[in-house]
């Protein structure tokens, strides 16, 4: 029986474009246009190849797609963690978003890494992707001359750096941790701790606005620092609330740096009798879905995790298409949001 797949389909078993144009009855550049929506192909003509296509089942070559437009179709995303409700969700808004615009997301987790982002970046580059969405801006020496040296289109999520040269989306992690900070000093606490886990760039700028507030007012003491460098966690912040209610001088509020820490702690209050926030205070950070519903409801920041990862998505869509972005960086802001835990 004589095979109706080409001489390039038989060495892989896969249908090839030359098949699809061949069972069309168009050429291979036609059909190829017609396989990318390309107007300029004609609607009954184009309906003709996408059945031959369903038809043999085609799945198109993304890197032979690359190398004969020298334009890539997938950007890659790098992230911390995909165990962070956080970086799901900015992911996910993120890929929506570049979904939309025609290009698919290849995924990466650095696990708060610089060494293995390195890796990451070098590896993804290898692959020529249009462009690249990465997280905070810690990234190493190395990592920054790999991308500045591929001239690929780079944005970073969740933090701003007004005097850099490149393109970011985020906001202030040091202006919302003073924010929340002040927030405390307002209602009359005077012994303010920062328990933190992970010690993440990101964290570490939170704790650094802590510090800041704490120190213009003459407030600041060391000893209130209860830093880990454990993953963060809800067990964790039950035991770093355990602690830090054991401290002496006593402690009548507590700022950390996330909400599952936080949510740990109300929780160990609830087991230990301890009244929060008429004993003690507690504030998070980043407003997960279950703050809300905390007992008592959480006092936090709201991060705009949704909208970072659709405007870096969005900026990096104009630099693939050759357009320069009106703002640089771009500040979302934060919300703080006040419950009944302070």
């Amino acid at each position: 029986m004589k095979s109706n797949v080409s001489r390039s389909g038989r060495a892989t078993g896969r249908a090839t474009l030359a098949d699809v144009a061949r069972v069309a009855a168009v050429s291979p550049m036609t059909a190829s246009r017609a396989l990318r929506g390309a107007s300029t192909v004609d609607a009954a003509l184009a309906e003709r190849v996408t059945a031959a296509a369903r038809t043999l089942g085609y799945v198109p070559d993304p890197a032979a797609r690359a190398l004969a437009s020298h334009r890539s179709s997938h950007v890659a995303v790098l992230i911390p963690s995909l165990t962070n409700r956080l970086f799901v969700e900015l992911l996910e808004a993120a890929q929506h978003t570049l979904r939309q615009g025609g290009f698919q997301t290849l995924i990466g987790i650095t696990h708060y890494d610089p060494v293995e982002e390195e890796q990451l970046v070098r590896e993804q580059l290898l692959h020529r992707p249009a462009g690249l969405l990465l997280t905070g801006l810690d990234q190493s020496k190395a990592t920054r001359k790999l991308i500045k040296s591929s001239e690929t289109p780079c944005v970073t999520m969740m933090e701003i750096d007004k005097h850099a040269q490149a393109f970011s989306v985020g906001f202030s992690q040091t202006e919302a941790a003073a924010a929340m900070t002040q927030h405390l000093l307002g209602r009359g606490h005077k012994r303010i701790a920062f328990a933190a886990a992970q010690l993440d760039a990101r964290t570490l700028q939170r704790l650094q606005g802590w510090r800041d507030t704490l120190s213009a007012c003459g407030r600041h003491d060391a000893r209130l620092e209860w830093l880990d460098q454990a993953p963060s966690s809800v067990e964790l912040g039950a035991r770093m609330f355990e602690q830090i209610v054991a401290a002496k001088p006593r402690v009548d509020a507590i700022f950390f740096c996330n909400d599952d820490l936080a949510h740990g702690a109300l929780l160990h209050a609830l087991r230990m009798g301890i009244e929060v926030p008429g004993r003690i205070a507690v504030a998070g950070f980043n407003d997960l879905a279950e703050s809300a519903q905390m007992v008592p409801p959480l006092t936090t920041i709201l991060t705009p995790r949704t909208e970072v990862g659709r405007e870096a998505a969005q900026v990096l869509l104009s630099l693939m298409n050759k357009q320069r972005p009106a703002i640089a960086n771009r500040d979302l802001g934060f919300e703080l949001v006040v419950r009944q835990s302070t």
